[in-house]
């Protein structure tokens, strides 16, 4: 089990500083604006909540739009950390869009996207996200491994070459398909 209550909490806090002129700006996600990257972080927390066997707070979002989407995007993500919470979540497996894994990869699939997007999320609308070291270091673990045998390789980009001298958070990043060096990080 892997707890990624920290990060998922720094990910609805960089959530709740997107201002509506940041909707239209690019992101590291191809083709993805900051509202449609807002609307996959709202599915995929939906989605992995319901694998856990949690339950979602609210309805999931149709379109970020508003300052009250976004907060219901930053709830459902609170909401995502607090079904992989129990530890009855990373047992057995579960179905999602045609995909049978275990529990255990979808968990850790669930705290890639909390990370990955939290980096793109910041980097898109200039903000810091710094979700703790040890929780980088799970989803850097899983994607090192992971994403080089991913059933379906077509959801993520090619990896960048990133050396030590990069954060681990960047290294992440860069086995996800992102160029750290590419995009400006705010500091903390």
């Amino acid at each position: 089990m892997i707890d990624f209550t920290a990060a998922s909490e720094a990910l609805a806090g960089l959530i709740a500083q997107v201002e509506d002129i940041d909707l239209a700006r690019s992101t590291p996600c191809e083709s993805y604006t900051v509202a449609d990257l807002l609307l996959h972080i709202d599915e995929g927390a939906t989605g992995f909540t319901a694998a856990a066997g949690g339950e979602i707070s609210s309805p999931p979002v149709t379109a970020v739009d508003d300052a009250a989407s976004r907060s219901r995007v930053a709830v459902h993500v609170r909401d995502l950390a607090r079904a992989w919470a129990e530890p009855q979540a990373w047992d057995g497996g579960s179905d999602l869009a045609g995909l049978e894994l275990p529990n255990r990869t979808w968990g850790r699939i669930a705290l890639t996207e909390v990370i990955v997007h939290g980096w793109d999320l910041a980097v898109a609308t200039d903000h810091g996200f710094d979700p703790p070291e040890s929780v980088v270091h799970a989803c850097h673990d899983h994607v090192e491994g992971f994403l080089t045998e991913a059933p379906l390789p077509e959801l993520w980009g090619e990896p960048v070459a990133a050396d030590h001298t990069l954060s681990l958070l960047d290294r992440t990043v860069a086995i996800a398909g992102r160029d750290p060096r590419s995009w400006h990080r705010a500091p903390m």
